[in-house]
């Protein structure tokens, strides 16, 4: 959401390309950090619903349509901290991850994901399949994902990037944090 937008005027197209990051040579360019914590309240083959807690101090309600393509809406509503954590407490499935900003050039920005947290499954597994104490990493899962403004819109791709997984459900953040199933 940009900075002074109204979060309750009409949804925001969202253009975004989402690729596997290979090494560590990412790292060297990264700017700010900020930890994320985010849950899924409800997903449906049309739409997603997910708060999400940034540093412990902001929180956001965003609901995006659940499209297989890089171009989905979204409308994203701030809301306090404490109410974003009792959200998280009822959902299902939740993933935790370090996102790191990186220059791309313009006003174009990479966001490097860095998983902490699997999600938990129904059966108590991680999403990767390994049993979970809740304390596991991410299986050592990074992705990268950059917001473009429109689709054709050119961008470098830095050495570090690896496969492109646009598109693929495998790599949703939704599916990741396991629960809410589709």
């Amino acid at each position: 959401m940009a900075d002074g937008a109204d979060p309750l005027r009409a949804p925001a197209i969202e253009v975004e390309r989402k690729f596997l990051v290979t090494g560590d040579g990412w790292r060297a360019q990264a700017g700010t950090r900020s930890h994320i914590e985010q849950a899924y309240l409800a997903r449906t083959a049309e739409r997603e619903i997910r708060v999400r807690i940034i540093d412990g101090r902001d929180a956001v309600l965003t609901v995006k349509s659940a499209r297989p393509d890089m171009i989905r809406r979204e409308v994203e509503c701030p809301l306090p901290p404490d109410k974003a954590r009792e959200l998280i407490a009822m959902a299902d499935g939740r993933i935790e991850k370090y996102r790191h900003r990186i220059a791309a050039g313009g006003a174009l920005c990479w966001e490097v994901d860095e998983f902490i947290v699997t999600g938990r499954s129904t059966d108590g597994r991680s999403t990767d399949g390994r049993s979970t104490d809740g304390q596991s990493t991410g299986g050592g899962l990074i992705l990268a994902e950059i917001e473009l403004p429109a689709p054709d819109t050119p961008f470098d791709r830095p050495d570090w990037l690896g496969r492109e997984v646009t598109g693929d459900p495998a790599y949703y953040n939704a599916v990741l944090a396991g629960g809410c199933p589709q």
